[in-house]
């Protein structure tokens, strides 16, 4: 490999990709896929990329880009991330609460866990739990598999999520201090 060139397979652990860059946050790159739409000449090949993007502080957005090109692609996916990032509660580290997020005939199972556990998750959704911020909390994903279909249920099941400050507006009710 030539000293130019940069080493993009990432690690054993699936932490590929995952970037922190000043002013951006969080950047990290799911799936990029080949798709080839047949013409009279032949072949005609494009490019989809779909990237997590967050800051690491309850905060992120998933991003879907399609160009002739990969790098194209992955620009406007990131374009398209930024623009959708939305505020997540987050609590400690974890979630506040069980939470299943649902997207077609994915379902992502997210529970709070302890210090020190970690993200236990699959590939797409350790994506955004990371990008969001969290830094403990157990997954199951169940039915499709899609990562795209992953990454929207993962993202809904975020979105659920609301905190004691967010319930007080939302109730008009005063919550009693903890004892």
């Amino acid at each position: 490999m030539a000293e130019h060139e940069r080493d993009t397979r990432g690690d054993s652990h699936g932490h590929d990709g995952l970037e922190a860059q000043e002013g951006k946050g969080l950047e990290r790159v799911v799936r990029i896929s080949r798709v080839a739409a047949v013409v009279k000449g032949g072949r005609r090949f494009s490019f989809t990329a779909a990237v997590v993007v967050g800051n690491g502080d309850g905060e992120v957005g998933i991003g879907y880009g399609k160009a002739r090109e990969v790098p194209v692609a992955v620009e406007k996916a990131l374009k398209d991330g930024r623009a959708a990032m939305q505020k997540v509660a987050i609590r400690s580290g974890t979630l506040p609460f069980k939470v299943v997020g649902r997207f077609g005939a994915s379902r992502v199972v997210m529970l709070p866990a302890n210090e020190g556990t970690g993200v236990i998750a699959g590939e797409a959704v350790r994506a955004v739990l990371e990008c969001a911020g969290v830094k403990n909390v157990l997954t199951k994903s169940i039915g499709n598999n899609n990562k795209l279909n992953l990454l929207r249920a993962a993202m809904d099941g975020l979105l659920q999520l609301r905190n004691k400050e967010d319930l007080k507006r939302l109730r008009g009710v005063a919550i009693e201090a903890e004892q």
